[in-house]
């Protein structure tokens, strides 16, 4: 049997703390900024931690 492979955008998208956990950036942070409020440009700085379900999905992507 091969390795399994990550997938590629999973590795540049999402991180993986110590505790296992999975840190992403916040969307819509791009372009078309002059229509975003200033509170919800303000709120998306920096990263989230995604919800259970999510992390036991992602975790199939990223390996590590």
């Amino acid at each position: 049997m091969p390795k399994l492979k990550s997938k590629s955008s999973a590795k540049k998208r999402f991180k993986v703390t110590a505790n296992g956990l999975i840190k992403v950036g916040y969307g819509c942070k791009q372009h078309f900024l002059r229509r975003r409020t200033k509170t919800m440009k303000r709120s998306a700085r920096g990263m989230r931690v995604l919800s259970a379900a999510d992390t036991k999905f992602i975790k199939t992507y990223v390996r590590g």
